[in-house]
């Protein structure tokens, strides 16, 4: 079945070429969207930190950007940081003094039983 009849039998309908998804998606594991085991906020990070790792394999924003681009407070971008961290949804690789930490996005989670 061609993915036209499919959508025409939801109840969400998708339009493109228009300005506002013309600079592309993401794509975000259903396992990411449905854990129970981290908030609505670390979901957006994750989100975000994949925007961002698309094309390159991995990603390196700071931490104000990242927060000013979601619309959260930097002290809540980086208690998300650090709650996708001690879940293993995401390794930190410090950099150094003055240098942004790179972000390695694991799109490959263990299901928790």
């Amino acid at each position: 079945m061609h993915i036209g009849e499919i959508l025409k039998e939801r109840t969400i309908i998708l339009r493109g070429a228009d300005p506002v998804t013309q600079h592309g998606f993401v794509q975000v594991p259903t396992v990411i969207l449905t854990a129970k085991d981290i908030t609505g906020n670390a979901k957006l990070v994750y989100t975000m930190l994949l925007k961002y790792a698309w094309n390159d394999g991995s990603c390196f924003p700071g931490q104000e950007r990242l927060a000013d681009d979601i619309s959260i407070s930097r002290d809540t971008a980086n208690l998300c940081i650090n709650e996708l961290a001690k879940k293993g949804y995401l390794k930190v690789i410090r950099r150094g003094q003055g240098k942004t930490n790179v972000y390695e996005v694991n799109i490959k989670v263990k299901r928790r039983r």
